[in-house]
């Protein structure tokens, strides 16, 4: 489905691939961000878009010269990694239980941290300069690095797939974890001060911004390219440790070769070139899909997920959804529906089946193949996949 273009009252137009009309409150966001004078062009929406804080999550905003902290949001770097298997999907019968105990035991969710931190993560080459992070992180090196390989909660998760000739994939989604939101918080704080001093007259509050060339701009540039490097290495870290107990149960512990390996961010900034100028490109939930970027666009823990290649849509800032998006608050997916309800939308999925996880039930999510007709001009399917087990954060 080609963009619409909302034709809303701005200085900078909004073109929307969103599944849904837009509701006054998410209008009111778009509209915000798009009055920013230093919006480059206009502001997509992803077909999965959203409420946000400052912006719609589901939104890829390109400014020249100035850069919103809270547009990236506190999840710096939080994205996806895929890989596909020689594995085919027999081989998992009467395995899935072990092999999720066995996640569970060696990837830490939630808050909880590892106990012992690996060779890869004390010669992960950024831990030298983590001295030169904002003051305010300083004390949270020992943290940061017991975090490292783990995977948080609300949406993150860990899984085994099966695409439709019935290889095994192995999936999981995380991000930078509490240094990364710290460091994000340290920063958005900075920026609403230096705003009220200024007297900026924003729209919103959370839409304060650093310009190019200051100090504090670069600093949060630095601290901001470092998040995004330790939730790619963090993901990189999982997927070894996942990587080696799916070998145990299925290959006998004999390493295997990835037939495809895709890691890509979906909160996060970057410098790039649109419409032949150099911009920096903010995507709040949403995936990179230049022509050939390969993407990982997943439902949620009871629907399909796609593997994707971009199209390289100038219109979007070559980017395309970065999931299904929510329909429901956690709040109120919880008031809404029983842990019945969540037995019976998981059913044929190896996951946890309670109250802890109910926030996460897939009913709390926008339907998925709709996400996706939505987006035909921003991407091609490579791999449609389903999951057999979930671990949730």
């Amino acid at each position: 489905m080609p963009y619409e273009n909302l034709e809303i009252s701005t200085p900078s137009p909004v073109l929307s691939w969103a599944n849904h009309p837009l509701k006054s409150d998410e209008i009111k966001m778009a509209k915000n961000v798009a009055s920013l004078p230093f919006v480059f062009k206009h502001v997509a929406l992803m077909p999965d878009v959203h409420l946000g804080k400052g912006a719609l999550v589901g939104s890829v905003i390109a400014t020249k010269e100035a850069i919103i902290p809270a547009a990236v949001g506190v999840d710096i770097g939080c994205g996806m990694m895929a890989i596909k298997t020689p594995f085919k999907g027999e081989q998992l019968e009467g395995k899935l239980k072990k092999i999720r105990l066995d996640i569970e035991a060696a990837i830490p969710t939630g808050f909880n941290e590892n106990k012992d931190v690996e060779k890869t993560v004390t010669n992960w080459q950024r831990w030298g300069d983590f001295k030169d992070l904002h003051r305010g992180v300083q004390d949270l090196q020992g943290k940061a690095m017991r975090q490292m390989g783990s995977l948080g909660g609300g949406n993150h998760f860990i899984e085994v797939c099966l695409d439709t000739e019935n290889s095994v994939w192995l999936m999981l989604h995380s991000g930078s974890r509490n240094i990364g939101n710290n460091l994000a918080q340290c920063h958005i704080h900075t920026a609403k001060e230096l705003a009220k001093m200024a007297g900026n007259n924003l729209p919103d509050p959370d839409l304060a911004y650093f310009v190019a060339g200051t100090p504090e701009f670069q600093a949060y540039w630095h601290d901001l390219q470092w998040s995004q490097d330790y939730a790619r290495v963090n993901r990189d870290v999982m997927m070894a440790r996942f990587k080696r107990i799916v070998e145990k149960h299925l290959a006998g512990g004999k390493a295997i070769k990835p037939l495809l390996e895709v890691n890509c961010h979906h909160n996060y900034a970057e410098k790039e070139i649109h419409f032949g100028e150099d911009v920096y490109v903010t995507r709040k939930g949403a995936v990179r899909a230049q022509e050939e970027d390969y993407g990982i666009i997943p439902g949620s823990m009871g629907a399909k997920s796609y593997i994707v290649k971009g199209k390289g849509n100038a219109h979007s800032f070559c980017s395309c959804s970065h999931g299904a998006g929510r329909l429901l608050s956690r709040n109120k997916a919880k008031n809404t529906y029983t842990l019945d309800d969540l037995i019976e939308q998981t059913k044929g999925v190896e996951c946890r089946k309670d109250t802890g996880v109910l926030d996460e039930i897939p009913g709390a999510y926008k339907p998925i193949e709709q996400v996706m007709a939505n987006q035909s001009d921003l991407v091609q399917v490579e791999a449609t996949l389903k999951q057999v087990l979930c671990v949730k954060g």
